[in-house]
């Protein structure tokens, strides 16, 4: 699969799916996960898009530069993946760190913007002092030690015991993110509040939440929502990768919306 090459030199890997002559549709992914998060919504979803999916700078089979990261050049990360895959447009669904840099994206590149779906995020995402935490303890012990907490504010424990099978491919790519990558998104995050600027988002927006969502809890996405002109608002019955915990409600949602 064709790599993507930003303004700064960065190396970022990307990967499609669906009729080359569809709309197209983005998926931005949460912090410490790949592509593979949106394992569920590929077959439904390329039925009717052209699906893109790149691994976030820092994750995956993209570069992991040094340094911290912002939203704003993540968002330029998002248009030069567009850029290259020769999509002047497209609607954009971000979950999580993905969610922050679409409304970012919505921001800097509202021409570029057709529909947009933020999923499990909000306008700013937990506190300085929380991200400043992470990053020590990142630096400290390395990806390993924040594995289970991260695990247990990405699923509700419920579905942590029942679904081992989906558990385990999240866990093992929280783990192989290079640990100055996963650091670089927590400055993105850490140093980033929107809940000002999202006010001049003027896409057609649909917010997802999740009732068990203790990262981006279903107030936040309300007030996420509430800030966005005409944006809609749902919530599912899951935690904060909602996606995964419940792919079919994700997917029809994202579709009707698409759709709508």
């Amino acid at each position: 699969m064709p790599t993507a090459l930003t303004d700064d030199g960065v190396s970022l890997w990307w990967t499609e799916d669906g009729p080359a002559d569809a709309p197209v549709l983005l998926l931005a992914n949460s912090i410490g996960s790949t592509v593979e998060m949106w394992a569920p919504q590929v077959e439904p979803l390329a039925q009717r898009l052209r699906l893109i999916r790149f691994d976030t700078r820092g994750h995956g089979r993209s570069e992991a530069p040094e340094g911290d990261y912002t939203l704003d050049r993540l968002a330029r990360d998002l248009a030069a993946v567009l850029d290259t895959a020769g999509a002047a447009r497209a609607h954009v669904c971000g979950l999580s760190l993905g969610g922050a840099v679409a409304q970012t994206f919505a921001l800097k590149f509202p021409d570029r913007l057709d529909r947009l779906i933020l999923a499990n995020t909000a306008a700013r995402i937990g506190s300085a002092d929380g991200w400043n935490q992470r990053i020590a303890a990142v630096r400290g012990g390395g990806m390993a030690c924040i594995a289970d907490m991260a695990v247990g504010r990405f699923f509700d424990a419920a579905f942590i015991g029942a679904h081992p099978e989906v558990i385990a491919p999240v866990r093992a790519a929280l783990i192989a993110t290079p640990a100055h990558g996963y650091i670089g998104c927590c400055a993105a995050l850490r140093d980033a509040d929107l809940s000002e600027a999202v006010a001049a988002i003027n896409s057609p927006t649909l917010v997802i939440g999740g009732a068990s969502d203790v990262s981006t809890p279903p107030v936040q996405t309300q007030a996420l929502a509430d800030a966005i002109p005409g944006a809609r608002h749902i919530v599912l019955d899951a935690a904060h990768l909602s996606n995964l915990e419940q792919p079919d409600a994700f997917t029809g949602a994202v579709i009707a919306h698409l759709e709508s």
